[in-house]
């Protein structure tokens, strides 16, 4: 069956659709339907089922004879360390941890805060959480106190697991006085906190309070799989809200188990024991649907990496894990790939791996530019494919689905809609847009196994947020359109789309135009007010490395390619050299944030930035062209 026949297969029955991907899942009680729309639009899968998340990502391969199959690779070139974990010593790990754990004082359905880094651990932890049904949030490890004070006020955990340090090229993190802030400012006090000690730095423990990793675990019954109810909250995990609260994305049991175990063949392409390797951090979405969790659940071999793509040691660190540990299919950032290419342009450092056992790559995170596609294309050799989700679908909305038929790829746009998701180009009325023309994506309800089926304590700010602007779909916050073959080109988040004189203009192809100019490495485009036209472009570029040409000269060369081919209508007119640009810890561009400094408002720092400092070197480009107070 190709890909159409299977998008017809779900939609023509959608309900047989799910339930034939269910019986990949080991259920202690099979459920009796799939859908289960009582309380329209808030919907929910599988709720009348029995299951355990650990036992369909540990247990059951050690039961079916694979427990010496590898099930995490811990590669991290900042620390030297190479490590792998069997399916049985991982089940045996999360066993002990999950007992001390409910020893404890843990249940079913209390919440458990993990802050900690790209090691073994931190997934143990995840998964010890689900063995006892405990609801796991993970907060990215060296967010500040403020931002993990409030994350522990909203779940009020009753244990937080962290670990003593993250290290960082050049630096050690210290966590745990950000820990200990953090308590101190939060209202909700957790019962008790177990932390894992990295040799990089031995931490204080708060007596009373504070147990150690493997002290609190000597002596104590390992845990059984508890089953859970399939509507049972897996985890929390919190994505940036515009208000600045953030907003607790559920993710509930059984639908999580079968959309992730689905995609694992049908989008990515791999079979039970190859080797999978998602390059994010498990704070984020990636690393919990597929560093973590889907991996695991297929049956995969995960590669977990504690480093960055260049700089540990250098721009073909990327290539090195993957030809040594025989990486099948790789998923990663293209703002990844944008920093290797801009070290290393020519794609030099690939030569010098054998990447014979990679079949495909994947890119999502942020919008992937064509130029950053094709270069990796020509370098690499190998298919590079786009594809589209967000923190709430908790896997693909739109992408290739190279496991079940390998269509044409149309550079700069991730493909199509995955099976569940019916996605539809809106206008500001609700009124479907013809093919080729620029609106809001939303996706008729209901949404598929896996995705959210509300925002934690948060119903009313859930259907605020999500449903109440187009009745009867989910509103994604992106803005794109869909071609006559059914591909869908996301161009912008709704906010990013800008109106000049009356004319709505996405952001993402000027983008995509200035990131095609040979010199230019990245790029990002902003509207900034204008008095004249409502809003004006501004572009900004980082160069490629070993590029002496004058700015200025670039900058007009920039200017001139956005009007050759958006045309005069774009109003494009300045484009500013930048060392580098503010980026999210997961490598979003800052976009709103640089706004508001352009337009001299105040902002609030966002918790995910990476280097607050790169936001004065924005203010200082934008004071030279007259924007920003200058």
């Amino acid at each position: 069956m190709g890909y159409k026949d299977v998008y017809a297969a779900w939609q023509s029955d959608p309900e047989a659709f799910w339930m034939k991907a269910a019986e990949a899942i080991d259920w202690d009680r099979k459920p009796s339907r799939a859908l289960n729309d009582d309380n329209a639009p808030l919907y929910e899968w599988y709720t009348d089922s029995m299951v355990n998340t650990c036992w369909n990502a540990v247990d059951r391969h050690v039961e079916a004879g694979r427990g010496e199959q590898a099930a995490i690779i811990y590669d991290s070139p900042i620390t030297s360390t190479k490590r792998t974990i069997s399916f049985a010593e991982l089940r045996n790990r999360v066993a002990s941890l999950a007992g001390a754990l409910r020893a404890k004082g843990v249940e079913k359905g209390d919440r458990v805060i993990i802050y900690m880094p790209m090691i073994p651990e931190t997934m143990e932890a995840m998964l010890a959480c689900a063995r006892i049904g405990a609801v796991h949030s993970v907060v990215f490890g060296g967010f500040a106190s403020h931002e993990l004070a409030v994350r522990i006020d909203d779940a009020k955990p009753k244990a937080i697991i962290a670990a003593s340090c993250g290290v960082e090229p050049g630096r050690v993190v210290h966590y745990k006085p950000l820990l200990d802030g953090a308590i101190e400012q939060a209202t909700h006090k957790p019962d008790f906190c177990v932390i894992f000690q990295r040799e990089q730095e031995v931490a204080k423990l708060v007596e009373g309070r504070d147990v150690n990793w493997h002290g609190f675990q000597y002596g104590v019954e390992p845990a059984d799989c508890l089953p859970v109810e399939g509507d049972h909250p897996a985890y929390i995990l919190y994505t940036s809200g515009t208000t600045g609260q953030p907003k607790g994305v559920v993710r509930a049991t059984a639908g999580h188990l079968v959309a992730l175990n689905w995609s694992m063949k049908n989008i990515y392409d791999v079979d039970p024991g190859e080797v999978f390797w998602a390059a994010s951090d498990v704070g984020w979405v990636v690393g919990h649907s597929y560093i973590c969790y889907g991996p695991l659940i297929h049956g995969n071999t995960t590669v977990l990496f504690e480093g960055k793509p260049v700089g540990t040691p250098d721009a073909g660190t990327f290539w090195r894990v993957i030809s040594e540990h025989k990486v099948k299919s790789f998923f990663t950032a293209p703002t990844a790939f944008r920093a290797v290419k801009r070290e290393d342009p020519k794609g030099e450092f690939i030569a010098k791996y054998d990447l014979s056992c990679l079949k495909a790559v994947f890119l999502a995170g942020e919008r992937a530019d064509p130029d950053t596609i094709e270069w990796a294309q020509k370098t690499l050799g190998k298919p590079v494919y786009d594809h589209w989700w967000q923190t709430e679908t908790g896997w693909t909305i739109a992408g290739m689905p190279a496991g079940i038929e390998k269509l044409p790829v149309k550079v700069g746009s991730p493909s199509v809609p995955m099976p569940g998701y019916d996605v539809q180009i809106l206008d500001e009325a609700g009124n479907e847009m013809p093919a080729g023309e620029l609106g809001a994506i939303a996706v008729k309800l209901p949404l598929p196994p896996g995705t959210l089926p509300t925002l934690w304590n948060a119903e009313a700010r859930f259907r605020k947020s999500y449903l109440d602007h187009f009745p009867g779909y989910y509103e994604t916050g992106d803005a794109g359109m869909k071609d006559a073959d059914g591909y869908l080109w996301i161009m912008a988040r709704t906010d990013d789309v800008i109106n000049v004189a009356g004319h709505r203009l996405s952001t993402g192809a000027m983008e995509e135009v200035l990131a095609a100019h040979p010199d230019v490495a990245e790029t990002a485009v902003i509207g900034v007010s204008d008095p004249l036209k409502g809003q004006m472009p501004v572009g900004f570029v980082c160069l490629t490395k070993g590029v002496n040409r004058p700015e200025a000269e670039i900058s007009a060369e920039c200017v001139q390619m956005v009007r050759d081919r958006i045309g005069p209508v774009a109003a494009f007119k300045l484009t500013v050299v930048v060392d580098r640009l503010p980026k999210t810890r997961s490598g979003k561009i800052l976009r709103a944030t640089m706004v508001k400094i352009a337009d001299g408002e105040t902002f609030k720092m966002p918790a995910t930035i990476d280097d607050p400092e790169v936001l004065d070197e924005i203010t200082v480009a934008l004071r030279g062209i007259g924007y920003a107070g200058g």
